[in-house]
């Protein structure tokens, strides 16, 4: 029996990559799982996969950078589980560009999915999380948040401000038994990474400790973590998850 056994869970981003590993491993550890994001198909494919290893997943169209359907989300989550014990924002896009040559879509539309979508799905979950007395808010950030990044301005600034607004979250939310965190991921071995030259890869190895990019069960383990019993007091943490990159 895992440490998630009948809890519920709402991840974002599920599709693929990252927020896909997370779906799998909070299903692993006894969650129901809704799995959110804009491709059917693939959304499709993840719960099936979960279904069929003997979890307990389903999965729901929306974009999070809509408030109604962010809203949506949240309230079938509710209506077909009676609750919503964790909430994963994981949703985020990259549109890359030098700054003197970043278009203000580039900018908006970052900031739209990244931030404001995650915002718009904890100002959805705080009515039913507050009411039920607990909850768990899990956001993933990324080490770029804290350190910066060359043509990713508007991708650094979305995942900084998603790790103030965790913080501001942990202490608005707290007295009502709800822990808001975020998790940090580095360099992880996606599709992203994997479109990187070996010379690219071997700069940036040189930088890693562990020498490796890191696996997406790396993050999933610890959004698992966060949202199990062993993390209670735990909130209002960031928590890199970058093989050393930034001791």
């Amino acid at each position: 029996m895992g440490h998630l056994e009948g809890r519920t869970a709402l991840v974002t981003g599920a599709s693929r990559g990252i927020g896909k590993e997370i779906a799998r491993k909070l299903a692993e550890e006894g969650a129901a799982v809704l799995c959110v994001a804009t491709n059917e198909g693939l959304l499709r494919e993840v719960s099936g996969e979960i279904a069929a290893k003997g979890g307990k997943a389903a999965y729901a169209i929306a974009d999070v950078s809509r408030a109604a359907e962010a809203e949506g989300v949240i309230e079938k989550a509710v209506k077909d589980w009676g609750r919503l014990d964790v909430l994963v924002n994981n949703a985020g896009i990259t549109r890359d560009n030098l700054l003197m040559r970043m278009k203000d879509e580039e900018w908006d539309r970052v900031l739209e999915v990244n931030l404001k979508g995650a915002f718009l799905m904890c100002r959805a979950v705080a009515r039913p999380m507050m009411k039920q007395r607990g909850g768990r808010i899990v956001n993933v950030s990324s080490v770029v948040g804290r350190i910066g990044n060359p043509g990713q301005a508007n991708y650094s600034a979305s995942k900084g401000g998603l790790i103030a607004m965790t913080k501001s979250i942990a202490k608005e939310l707290g007295s009502r038994g709800i822990t808001a965190n975020a998790v940090c991921p580095g360099f992880i071995d996606t599709e992203m990474t994997q479109k990187m030259t070996e010379e690219q890869k071997k700069l940036l190895f040189g930088n890693i400790p562990l020498g490796r990019f890191g696996k997406p069960a790396d993050v999933a383990a610890v959004v698992a973590f966060l949202a199990g019993p062993g993390a209670d007091f735990i909130t209002g943490q960031e928590i890199v998850v970058v093989g050393g990159l930034t001791m």
